[in-house]
């Protein structure tokens, strides 16, 4: 399972970087405002839910070089995939990076509690880091309360929900495999 949810870390932060580096050009503030939304309420709270998964699977078996480098490898195969993402894959570098860095100190802090408290505590705290980092690095965008509104509120519902869909997904899978 591990091994899936590395491959499907790597495969959304792949697409997410190339999917902000198609869509994210124009001047249409309302419309990159749309697109940014959807991309992290899906591709973001995806990843930072797997990213939760695989901290758990890791804790205690090469957390610190795993994940930095499922982010580095992500930066670059999407640089590889196309060269005109070179902004968007360092800037989703620095933003994982940092936003992994809170996840796991916030996550860490909160061992003694449930598993939704350390999941969604850790997520809230890096997903505001993750919004600030990630659209200046990127776009040079000045920092607007819209657009970091935005990005911060689809990352923590996307979060939620894939939390939520992941969760369901283990139960009924364990308990299909108990039945065979």
């Amino acid at each position: 399972m591990i091994n899936l949810f590395s491959v499907l870390y790597l495969l959304t932060v792949v697409f997410a970087n190339l999917a902000f580096a198609f869509f994210m050009q124009g001047d249409d503030m309302h419309q990159l405002l749309i697109i940014d939304g959807v991309i992290c309420f899906f591709m973001i709270g995806f990843d930072m839910a797997i990213r939760d998964k695989l901290h758990d699977a890791w804790e205690h078996t090469g957390l610190f070089w795993k994940m930095p480098t499922l982010i580095l490898l992500g930066s670059v195969i999407s640089f590889l995939i196309n060269r005109n993402a070179g902004q968007v894959a360092l800037a989703s570098f620095a933003a994982f990076a940092s936003a992994g860095m809170v996840d796991f100190l916030v996550y860490h802090v909160l061992r003694e509690h449930s598993h939704w408290q350390r999941v969604n505590g850790s997520n809230i705290l890096s997903a505001a880091v993750d919004s600030l980092v990630f659209p200046l690095i990127a776009f040079g965008l000045p920092m607007q309360w819209l657009f970091f509104s935005v990005e911060f509120l689809t990352k923590v519902l996307g979060g939620v929900v894939c939390f939520f869909a992941i969760t369901l997904f283990l139960r009924n899978k364990l308990q299909a495999q108990s039945k065979s």
